[in-house]
């Protein structure tokens, strides 16, 4: 296969891969382009005598798509820009103080804006209420902060960077633990985070002994809970609304390579890298589907002798990023170059199972992830160890140390004795990531370890021309089985997708690779909606017997997404405001769908609402007037009004005014405008105001509406569920599809957005949100 298998590979390389120059000129004319700049940026931390030999090595691993760098570095490397490399980050710990709280709040900031994904453990910030000495108030707690966090990276997506993506996680003995765990059954908030609570060993032997439980913080008892009250708390959220996600934090610790110098209490936003403080980490896949050789043959197999070899160049190449890369912090490259930790991981594993006619899951499956992970691991060591031996080991070697740590203990004896005589150059070497973008730009293989999620699905293509087209993007290895035997070929048994495989197959394989891995795995495990909430806490009671680090689960249902069913077509209906909505929808000249019908006319008399509000940065206060139309007994906005005597203020707030209130008039459902005011953050920071941290200005008003639209019965409380007789409505609107997991995308619109390895992913635009 061509280095551009696709349109949809064209269009992935074109709009996130492809270099161009200020103005919009490409520099990269083809993709052999791109692999010559990544190949050439990478080979400068070698010695100027070497570095054409180490660059053709590095391009001839990249083409044809076998070994690929994270998007970070396709995109990044050899442009000049002031990016990083590193997709992972954990930031440093945060001091339980004000002035602590928004240092890190900035580094978080500078690190996003970068395109850096960050990961925090908020469990070092004291708990709700408790006394905040010299002041003589009390805390707002972790949740509090976590809103501001929140709408930091909201702004600084808005704001034209790349997408946002974090980790929060909290103790499973923190005293906020249960609020951290119902923090998403609000609808909206905490959006920009993944959730997962840290459990520890003895936790879980007092959910299994079904003893008390400790809820504390600096030494202080709070509570005490039943251990099995808590983890069924975790359960049901995570069975309603697919998070928290739960982390083996101790597992992790005592499985670390590293935990003789360092302790982990957060992972990157998607799992796959447990780190420390101001920790990062770069991560790479080797594409085992480009490795099978004989393909659907009964002598199908991988090629392990090359798979080994590739191994040896992607450590290499991975090293010399680490030395080439920027990073938005001085603190996140010391830790970097301290401990050289990087992150080689697989992709397209379902579709090499597939080459070799073996089914995903089976005891076959298993065998053979065993023979091609070992392979891989044992290569990435020893290669290491050479590198070690040319350029020195990372600094924070301690051969005695190192070599007592239990997955170094399970190394072969050889590699063992090869460390103790050279040291090894990097602190750990292998991750599985989340590859959904780069799977697609090499074709469309399965990502990861996952299994195929889809084996086709239509999504919308740009043409060169401008204009646009739907086209069907099938799995790479059903074009490559439909290349051979013939299109409509029925598809033999050992075709199988996440939707149809036991959560018991998802738990082998992923319990099976993470012993070959010393970092973590990111993998979703996909659960059938009808699956009982006992048997769902046996996943994860199963995930934890097995040696997994953590365990992340998908389960369909009217919050978080639905089975996709075919939308029956309706007839004429009456709008609220008594318009009639059209039958068929308008459609634009870019063929994106535009709904459109009359504004509301305006009263003569209208029923209002005057709000004050005072802001610390303005000497006069702001005064918000909410008015509403009636129609049929109910209460509807129709427009607003925001008067201050501050006259720096006049025109944006004139100009929001007349935004907002043609919003309102347009009718429907204009309850997002909330939403998008409440998410605005202003750099210069925010306010307390009511017990919480409000981010602007702008949020404020955002609150006063949402306040206004509450009491008149317009919208619901955010702390209501989605009422039962709604649930059904919710999966009606689900637009046709081939019964995938998913909801509507916040860029594109396309009922397209599916959970996948840990990541909201669109099939149709390719956006998603995680690092």
């Amino acid at each position: 296969m061509s280095d551009m298998p696709s349109p949809i590979a064209q269009q992935i390389w074109d709009m996130k891969y492809r270099f161009r120059d200020a103005d919009g000129t490409p520099i990269d004319h083809d993709v052999a382009d791109s692999w010559g700049r990544i190949a050439i940026a990478a080979s400068h931390a070698e010695r100027p005598e070497n570095r054409r030999e180490h660059a053709l090595a590095f391009a001839e691993a990249l083409a044809g798509y076998r070994f690929l760098p994270a998007g970070r570095i396709l995109a990044g490397a050899g442009t000049g820009r002031a990016v990083t490399l590193f997709n992972c980050f954990v930031m440093g710990t945060i001091p339980d103080s004000m002035d602590g709280i928004f240092a890190h709040l900035r580094e978080a900031a500078l690190t996003l804006q970068q395109g850096g994904g960050i990961g925090y453990d908020f469990s070092t910030i004291r708990p709700k209420g408790a006394p905040v000495a010299g002041v003589g108030a009390d805390a707002g707690g972790p949740l509090c902060f976590m809103d501001v966090w929140d709408s930091m990276c909201r702004t600084i997506m808005s704001a034209g960077s790349r997408r946002g993506a974090m980790m929060a996680t909290l103790l499973c003995d923190h005293p906020d633990v249960e609020d951290f765990i119902a923090a998403k059954r609000t609808p909206g908030r905490l959006s920009m985070f993944n959730l997962s609570v840290l459990v520890t060993d003895a936790f879980m032997e007092a959910v299994k002994t079904d003893n008390d439980w400790d809820l504390k913080f600096d030494g202080r008892v709070y509570r005490t809970i039943k251990a099995r009250d808590l983890w069924d708390r975790i359960m049901r959220s995570t069975y309603d609304f697919a998070e928290p996600g739960v982390i083996f934090i101790d597992r992790i610790n005592d499985e670390n390579n590293l935990g003789y110098c360092e302790s982990i209490r957060a992972t990157n936003p998607c799992g796959e890298q447990p780190l420390p403080p101001y920790g990062a980490c770069l991560l790479g896949s080797i594409n085992l589907a480009r490795l099978v050789r004989n393909p659907f043959e009964a002598d199908a197999a991988l090629d392990l002798d090359e798979l080994e070899k590739l191994t040896a160049t992607a450590i290499r190449f991975l090293d010399n990023v680490i030395d080439v890369s920027r990073f938005p912090l001085e603190a996140q490259a010391k830790e970097a170059q301290a401990k050289r930790r990087i992150g080689l991981g697989v992709t397209g594993l379902a579709d090499a199972l597939i080459f070799c006619r073996v089914q995903y899951g089976s005891p076959e499956s298993l065998a053979l992830i065993e023979s091609w992970l070992s392979t891989l691991t044992a290569a990435a060591y020893r290669a290491s160890v050479a590198l070690a031996r040319e350029k020195g080991p990372f600094p924070l070697f301690r051969a005695e140390e190192y070599l007592n740590r239990p997955f170094i203990k399970r190394l072969p004896q050889d590699i063992r004795d090869s460390i103790a005589r050279h040291g090894i150059r990097n602190g750990l070497l292998t991750s599985i990531a989340p590859t959904g973008t780069i799977s697609l730009f090499a074709g469309n293989v399965s990502s990861g370890i996952e299994p195929v999620f889809a084996y086709s699905y239509m999504r919308r293509v740009l043409l060169p021309d401008g204009t646009a087209k739907q086209e069907k993007v099938r799995d790479f290895a059903v074009e490559a089985f439909e290349a051979r035997f013939g299109e409509g070929t029925p598809l033999p048994e050992y075709f199988v997708s996440a939707q149809t495989l036991s959560p018991e197959a998802h738990l082998k394989v992923q319990a099976t690779a993470q012993k070959y891995v010393d970092s973590s795995i990111s993998k979703t495990i996909n659960l059938p909606e009808s699956i009982s909430f006992e048997d769902f806490q046996g996943v994860y009671l199963e995930a934890y017997a097995s040696g997994c680090k953590g365990c992340t689960t998908y389960r369909p249902n009217a919050v978080t997404g639905s089975v996709l069913t075919v939308a029956e077509e309706k007839p004429a209906s009456e709008n609220e405001d008594g318009t009639q909505e059209a039958k068929k929808p308008l459609e634009s000249k870019s063929g994106d769908i535009v709904y459109m019908h009359r504004p509301l006319d305006r009263p003569d008399v209208l029923i209002g609402q005057t709000y004050k509000i005072k802001w610390l940065d303005s000497d006069h206060a702001f005064y918000i007037t909410v008015n509403d139309v009636e129609k049929d007994g109910r209460r509807r906005p129709f427009e607003v009004f925001i008067n201050s005597k501050n006259m720096e203020a006049y025109a944006w707030t004139l100009a929001l005014t007349r935004m907002i209130s043609a919003v309102f008039r347009r009718g429907g459902d204009v309850s997002f405008v909330v939403d998008e005011l409440k998410a605005v953050f202003d750099p210069r920071g925010g306010q307390w105001m009511e017990g919480h941290y409000v981010p602007s200005l702008l949020a404020a008003i955002g609150e006063v509406i949402e306040k206004h639209l509450i009491a008149t019965g317009f919208m619901a409380h955010h702390d209501h569920l989605v009422p039962e007789e709604k649930k059904a409505a919710v999966i009606a609107a689900a637009a046709a599809g081939d019964g995938i997991p998913a909801k509507h995308c916040p860029r594109c619109g396309s009922p397209s957005f599916i959970k996948i390895e840990g990541c909201d992913s669109c099939l149709s635009c390719s956006y998603s949100k995680c690092g």
